[in-house]
């Protein structure tokens, strides 16, 4: 993709939250509600032109047809997040998966690899699991 800027910060947050929920081949309602809300109320997405979601997604799903996609897509990521961020694009990203209450086989093998993609530990992964998973509690 030659002629796409690079992804901000913020679009590689989408990208990884994008691609968590359309791993499965299936982007719920639920999943896409909370991908909304964050773009809408979190703090690092203060100044983010939210019609962005659109063509960062159109990204993920491009990326995700292709033989290496996922491998590019994740280097996509990590060129455009700072360091001090990856805990929070795995906390977004747990919170999309547990947004409709399912999370099947696909969704956590996703999951895993973004937490190794971006080396979150697994003291700290743990934690941002069990909060994404009582903060979905019905």
């Amino acid at each position: 993709m030659p002629d796409t800027p690079p992804m901000s910060p913020q679009d590689a947050l989408i990208a990884v939250m994008v691609a968590c929920s359309a791993s499965d081949q299936n982007m719920r309602t639920a999943e896409l509600v909370a991908i909304t809300r964050m773009i809408n109320h979190m703090p690092v997405f203060a100044d983010y032109d939210a019609d962005r979601l659109r063509r960062i997604s159109q990204i993920v799903f491009d990326l995700f047809e292709e033989e290496d996609g996922l491998d590019a897509l994740f280097g996509l990521i990590r060129e455009a997040l700072p360091e001090r961020l990856y805990e929070t694009a795995y906390a977004l990203a747990c919170d999309v998966v547990t947004a409709d209450g399912l999370h099947n086989q696909t969704e956590l093998r996703m999951l895993e690899e973004v937490r190794d993609e971006l080396h979150i530990d697994r003291l700290h992964a743990a934690a941002i699991e069990w909060g994404a998973r009582v903060r979905h509690m019905r």
